[in-house]
């Protein structure tokens, strides 16, 4: 495999960007969205993000993270993202160079912390990716994400100072 380069998203690369959000929603095990995307949805909710970013190996879409504010007013230096990788992707250490670009972006832009509402407590290979990169674990909710199969699992707050 060759450089996997991290950039903006363009319009070209929507479907791909579409296919692995919706394979992430359809998992039912990390993301909080219920609804997939289509054309239209996808292209207003991604241009709609304070940034969005894809990661690129020789011309492919394999991952993409979202940008934004985690809340408004006096809070709104916060951020929060999400990454999904594409399944045949996982492994190569692509959400690895996306959360460092998000990082970097989140600063570029003027935010202050990067806050993580929910990660999903059994997300093992998520959280230990956060604890290596330095993000704090701020605790646990007991049952606060609803699994695909309808079972509650813990989620733990994660942030990082930008």
């Amino acid at each position: 495999m060759n450089e996997i380069k991290i950039r903006r998203y363009t319009q070209e690369d929507l479907p791909d960007m579409i296919r692995i959000w919706n394979e992430i929603v359809e998992e039912g095990i990390a993301f909080p969205q219920e609804d997939l995307l289509d054309h239209e949805s996808g292209a207003d909710f991604f241009a709609s993000q304070s940034y969005t970013g894809v990661a690129e190996v020789d011309g492919k879409i394999l991952g993409l993270y979202i940008l934004h504010p985690n809340n408004v007013g006096r809070c709104g230096h916060i951020c929060n993202a999400s990454y999904a990788v594409a399944s045949e992707s996982r492994g190569l250490h692509i959400g690895e160079k996306l959360v460092l670009d998000c990082l970097s972006m989140g600063r570029a832009l003027g935010f202050r912390v990067l806050q993580f509402n929910a990660v999903v407590e059994s997300n093992t290979h998520a959280r230990h990716l956060y604890e290596r990169l330095g993000f704090t674990q701020l605790g646990t909710i007991p049952g606060g994400f609803r699994m695909k199969d309808g079972h509650y699992e813990n989620i733990c707050p994660y942030y990082h100072e930008l």
